[in-house]
């Protein structure tokens, strides 16, 4: 969805994207297709930011990988995840999965596991995007609805930014999502025997 998403944006020929929570270097890698100038790929693990670089270096494309936390540098707006910003594009698919846990994910969990509403990453992100974009740039964000897409709206918003969602697509609780149904149905995010979830892609920029 969020590959779709940028791609009908469109990204600016020559852009500078941030592709934050990389993984594989998926999207950093459709940005660069798509014409952007310069990528810079973000994530916590150390074998995503390997398989990034990897990836651009086996395609030719201009993808520079990081590794770093989106929490810390962000909320603490210490610039060490957005030191070559302001942006024109920001990517990001954070983890947003409600869990059980109070204590930081690891291993594979850090790739999905969001804290127990799904904001730990969701809320300092929103919170420092208006500070990543450039006067013209806009942020591309998926998450689920089973995150508050309500709330990561008004925190944009909030930060002088104008958002809105531009993609919905309802899809079956994969593994994961299936794992956490138990805690989702106790905590009130999901129905009784609800097993599908509303993925979206929201757009904040400052026009």
């Amino acid at each position: 969805m969020l590959a779709e998403a940028a791609a009908a944006a469109p990204i600016p020929p020559g852009a500078r994207v941030l592709d934050l929570c990389t993984g594989s270097g998926a999207l950093a890698v459709t940005a660069a297709r798509l014409g952007a100038g310069g990528v810079t790929a973000v994530d916590v693990s150390r074998r995503a930011v390997i398989s990034v670089r990897l990836n651009a270096w086996a395609r030719g494309l201009p993808v520079r990988a990081r590794r770093g936390s989106l929490v810390e540098p962000l909320s603490a707006a210490s610039g060490r995840v957005s030191a070559d910003g302001p942006y024109d594009v920001v990517l990001a698919n954070p983890p947003y999965v409600p869990g059980p846990s109070a204590t930081a994910p690891t291993g594979r969990e850090r790739a999905w596991d969001g804290g127990p509403d799904g904001r730990t990453v969701l809320d300092p992100f929103c919170a420092a995007a208006p500070g990543l974009l450039s006067g013209t740039g806009f942020v591309l964000l998926v998450q689920s609805h089973v995150s508050g897409v309500q709330r990561s709206l008004v925190m944009l918003r909030e930060g002088g930014l104008r958002a809105s969602v531009v993609a919905r697509r309802r899809v079956p609780f994969g593994p994961v999502m299936r794992a956490q149904a138990a805690y989702l149905e106790d905590s009130g995010l999901v129905r009784p025997g609800q097993r599908h979830e509303d993925l979206v892609v929201i757009r904040a920029g400052h026009r």
